[in-house]
């Protein structure tokens, strides 16, 4: 497998306040680990910036002006109580957008084999109109409505691992019965939203998890529910939310997973996508505090990536 992993300096330089969990040091671990033999393989570009157009196909014109307004020259700029802004988040929330349409144009032009977007801040909370839960751009969102625009891959699905419920991607997927949205995720937790009678046009499916939840019933609540649904859906792209706070090590969380439970699902996903979508699946980095549960995880996460195979 070729894969090709995506991302930025400037994502560094985003800055939020002391203590706050969504912190730079997440991708200075996530580098660290990356650095290692394991992944010499692994083809590395720097995240371009995005297109102010792509992004207008997720969000609205007069959004995307207030998100650049509030950019601030010094300081941080609160947005809400858990979302900051500060001088170079702008450029990092572009970079995030462009790594995931980067990845695209790389899985449509048959470049690599998959990509991994290591870009922060994260996006799936960010509504049509809305930013919060870290996220100011809906990464994945855009990802989506950017494969249909320019490869004409109609039938998009965002899988959603997070422990915190994808409520932004959910929202703009809603009325669209050619996008599909699973989700696992802990219950309740922020947002709130992901009960399993949020189902759209019928291309919804979240698969809610209780806290103290293992792995085994997390693997359950993917193999019954999100895999099967997407089986059906037949995508032309995979996009994964991968967010790696599901860990049993998370602060924010309180479910139990393990580095081999992201290890099944990647392959899982994998399997799904060489059977309907020619292999075409986009990895994009939303959630995971503790920073070394973050790095084995994602490491393995991407490991399966690179060899279909969860081989350490």
């Amino acid at each position: 497998m070729t894969t090709l992993l995506l991302s930025h300096d400037i994502c560094i330089e985003h800055q939020t306040p002391e203590g706050h969990p969504e912190r730079p040091d997440r991708l200075r671990a996530l580098n660290q680990i990356l650095a290692s033999a394991h992944f010499d393989n692994l083809l590395r570009e720097d995240a371009p910036q995005a297109s102010r157009d792509s992004i207008l196909l997720a969000h609205p014109e007069d959004y995307v002006s207030m998100i650049e307004g509030l950019s601030p020259e010094h300081g941080m700029e609160p947005i809400d109580a858990d979302t900051w802004m500060s001088p170079a988040s702008l450029e990092a929330a572009y970079r995030g957008v462009g790594a995931a349409t980067r990845a695209v144009d790389a899985i449509a032009q048959r470049e690599v084999d998959n990509v991994f977007c290591a870009t922060r801040p994260p996006g799936h909370h960010a509504e049509t109109n809305r930013a919060m839960g870290f996220c100011l751009f809906n990464n994945v969102a855009v990802a989506a409505h950017y494969a249909r625009e320019e490869y004409d891959l109609e039938r998009v699905a965002v899988v959603d691992f997070d422990v915190h419920h994808g409520n932004g991607t959910q929202e703009m997927f809603w009325s669209d019965e050619d996008l599909f949205y699973g989700s696992t995720h802990q219950m309740p937790l922020f947002p709130g939203s992901g009960n399993k009678t949020e189902t759209g046009e019928g291309n919804i499916f979240n698969a809610p998890l209780s806290h103290g939840d293992s792995g085994a019933v997390f693997r359950e609540a993917m193999a019954t529910t999100v895999l099967p649904a997407l089986d059906a859906f037949e995508p032309d792209l995979l996009i994964i939310s991968a967010g790696f706070d599901a860990h049993r090590s998370d602060p924010l969380g309180g479910l139990q997973l393990e580095e081999e439970d992201y290890a099944w699902i990647t392959l899982r996903l994998m399997e799904i996508a060489d059977k309907h979508a020619d292999g075409r699946v986009v990895s994009v980095l939303e959630g995971g505090y503790d920073l070394s549960a973050l790095a084995s995880s994602a490491g393995v996460h991407i490991q399966a990536l690179m060899r279909g195979t969860a081989e350490n």
